[in-house]
């Protein structure tokens, strides 16, 4: 085993965060890394020590290798764990990493459809084409049959895809594309797979460590999308009977067996049908930990982060397949700076207001804080809402509760749009598939404008970021604060 003894984080906001706590109760220095825009940020405040890595933009820090490399370096760090997002699945920095004698906390980049198929692993068609022009590309959408899928090949989490339904829409996907996982993932080399319509999406948790050993923690249902971003995942899914489940679990360990994988990873697949005899197909293997891990956490009783770590000191799995198991329901939502009105348009400047909900079976994974900002240079997650109950209705009811005590001011946001999610009939039946919001938008769509209420609490709230800034934390109330007398508000 090589022990680690401090390990920087090449991430930011609520991963980060996740990471610094998996350091602590592990014993292990926790390193910060951070940009000129997040230089005040929480999780930089969290950590151990912090280092520059460079100015805002995510092409000259956080995807930057040269960059993360040298403050690993100047930090005396000799582990890197590079979270999800930006260069987790970039295989020439976990290569680097080897070479700079780091402690990668990852699995390096794997071949998977090849090994996927070689595993006797159904697989959607599609090929990444070594011809990465816009007439290569052309003619591997054409060979595969339209409508198709364009998308990242270094990378996932829906960043950078594009549904292609004829050729000619082939002109403004493509570049589109290749632009988005440049400016995501630092690498523009494009994947072209066959479209199935109206599918469920269903990935299954594996992990293994350096003596072979590999285990699944179940399934994850991730099906409610929009612009195939994850918005809303769940564990168990209500569509898969114990029979699929124990079949696409052995395809999962079939699977990372295949590629003598290491470390915590998600193999996504694309479910069609419904009960035992349900086809799945293989979608994409993520090396890397998933931003919707706290599920499965909450379900299993695991610490997928923890066991990152530990496993990549060469520590066995804490975990036998026996001894794992499904307790109760849990669901997440993704709660973001955006505005479903309006085409889901990101959001970005000063959080006035921000007070997270707690409570019994209530988890958030935040990354930002009251009198801070939302920058305009990453993706704008603010936190991720975790709600688990004893049933699938037990943990909606607690989602949507705590949804309605989730006040935000300053920029808008999906949450009421969640709220109406949760809410609409056909979810709550489990009737789910990846073009369920597109499918129902004119009903979860909200155009009133905010509440008087929440226009006079914004104009009464007497302590700006500035002031925040100041006193180093968030403002405290006050006996006028509008928010201890104003019913439930968030928008």
């Amino acid at each position: 085993m090589t022990p680690i003894r401090r390990l920087l984080i090449a991430n930011r906001g609520e991963i980060a965060l996740r990471i610094v706590r998996a350091c602590r109760e592990l014993g292990i220095e926790a390193v910060a890394a951070f940009s000129d825009a997040d230089a005040a940020a929480p999780h930089v405040r969290a950590a151990d020590a912090a280092v520059r890595i460079g100015a805002a933009p995510a092409a000259e820090s956080y995807l930057n290798i040269d960059a993360i490399l040298d403050a690993a370096r100047r930090a005396g760090a000799d582990a890197i764990h590079p979270g999800y997002g930006f260069l987790s699945e970039n295989a020439a920095f976990a290569r680097a990493c080897a070479a700079a004698k780091l402690t990668f906390v990852g699995p390096p980049g794997i071949a998977a459809r090849e090994l996927m198929q070689k595993a006797g692993v159904a697989v959607v068609p599609g090929r990444t084409p070594a011809d990465q022009s816009d007439a290569g590309l052309r003619a591997a959408a054409t060979s595969l049959g339209f409508p198709v899928l364009v998308k990242p090949s270094a990378g996932g989490g829906g960043k950078g895809m594009r549904t292609v339904r004829t050729e000619g829409d082939l002109a403004e996907a493509v570049p589109a594309a290749r632009r988005e996982a440049v400016a995501a993932f630092g690498d523009g080399t494009l994947y072209v797979e066959r479209l199935i319509e109206r599918p469920r999406h269903v990935e299954m948790q594996v992990f293994a460590d350096d003596e072979g050993h590999v285990v699944h923690l179940f399934e994850r249902e991730c099906s409610i999308q929009r612009r195939h971003q994850k918005v809303i995942e769940e564990s168990p899914s209500a569509a898969i009977t114990p029979g699929l489940r124990s079949r696409m679990g052995s395809a999962a360990v079939a699977a990372a067996r295949a590629a003598e994988y290491r470390n915590a990873g998600t193999i996504e697949f694309l479910v069609e049908g419904t009960g035992d005899d349900a086809r799945f197909y293989f979608l994409e293997m993520n090396t890397r930990l998933q931003v919707e891990h706290p599920v499965t956490e909450a379900v299993t009783g695991t610490d997928l982060v923890r066991a990152q770590i530990a496993g990549a000191t060469g520590a066995p799995l804490p975990w036998t397949q026996a001894a794992l198991a499904q307790r109760g329901h849990a669901i997440e939502c993704r709660v973001y700076a955006e505005d479903p009105d309006h085409d889901f348009l990101p959001q970005a400047g000063p959080l006035l207001l921000y007070r997270e909900p707690s409570g019994p079976g209530i988890r958030v994974d935040g990354g930002v804080e009251e009198g801070g900002a939302v920058p305009i240079h990453y993706d704008p997650l603010l936190a991720k809402l975790i709600a688990s109950g004893e049933s699938r209705e037990a943990a909606i009811a607690r989602a949507s509760m705590a949804l309605r005590s989730f006040p935000v001011l300053g920029v808008r946001t999906n949450v009421a749009f969640m709220r109406r999610l949760l809410d609409h009939p056909a979810f709550r039946a489990g009737d789910l598939h990846t073009g369920f919001i597109d499918a129902h938008l004119d009903e979860l769509r909200d155009d009133a404008p905010p509440p008087a209420t929440a226009i006079a609490a914004a104009a009464m709230f007497d302590e700006t970021p500035a002031a925040a800034a100041t006193t180093g934390g968030p403002p405290a109330r006050s006996a006028a604060d509008p928010w201890t007398t104003l019913g439930q508000w968030g928008r």
